[in-house]
């Protein structure tokens, strides 16, 4: 494919559990640089709003703790959806647009993680977050944004930085539909 080069991601993890080391790292600080932002913009978000989906004390550990594992979860899931062979496939396909046709797997796994992120924001807090407080009656749907343009640019750059170091750490060209989930030898 045109516009691939001996990047990290040549010599990455291609093991059959690099998709899971790869998602739950990228996960882990796409989590933080998500939380970041939150601490930035919408303060208590972190340590008062997510412990409380739970019904838990806010306090900042808590919340952190939380959020991280979220993202570890979320990242693992990418991992799993970009190695199954229809996601696969469209990352390294040839196409005929020109600008597509000049990225490689690299940029085009980074675009994947931002559109995660995008669907991300679009299905938890905006559907699963109101339902599961209505359920639980945590009352922790007051104090979380979800639908602020904050919490969008937190799951945008929670889903880039998945891709990147995603990208970065797991050789997804050693990847193929049928040793996704089997060892390699």
């Amino acid at each position: 494919m045109e516009g691939e080069s001996n990047t990290a991601a040549a010599f990455g993890l291609s093991n059959s559990a690099g998709w899971i080391v790869g998602g739950a790292l990228g996960g882990a600080l796409g989590a933080i640089a998500f939380g970041i932002v939150m601490v930035l913009f919408e303060p208590g978000v972190v340590s008062s709003a997510i412990p409380a989906i739970y019904g838990l004390q806010p306090v900042d550990p808590i919340g952190w703790s939380i959020h991280v594992a979220h993202g570890i979860a979320l990242g693992v899931v990418f991992g799993l959806i970009v190695t199954r062979k229809p996601i696969l496939g469209a990352l390294r396909r040839d196409v005929e647009t020109d600008v597509i046709s000049r990225t490689g797997i690299i940029v085009r796994t980074i675009a994947a993680g931002f559109i995660f992120g995008l669907t991300v924001w679009a299905i938890l807090p905006l559907l699963v977050l109101p339902v599961w407080v209505d359920t639980v009656s945590t009352g922790g749907s007051q104090t979380f944004p979800a639908t602020t343009a904050t919490s969008l640019l937190g799951h945008l750059l929670f889903g880039t930085v998945l891709g990147a170091v995603f990208a970065a750490t797991v050789d997804l060209r050693a990847y193929t539909s049928d040793t996704v989930l089997s060892e390699r030898r």
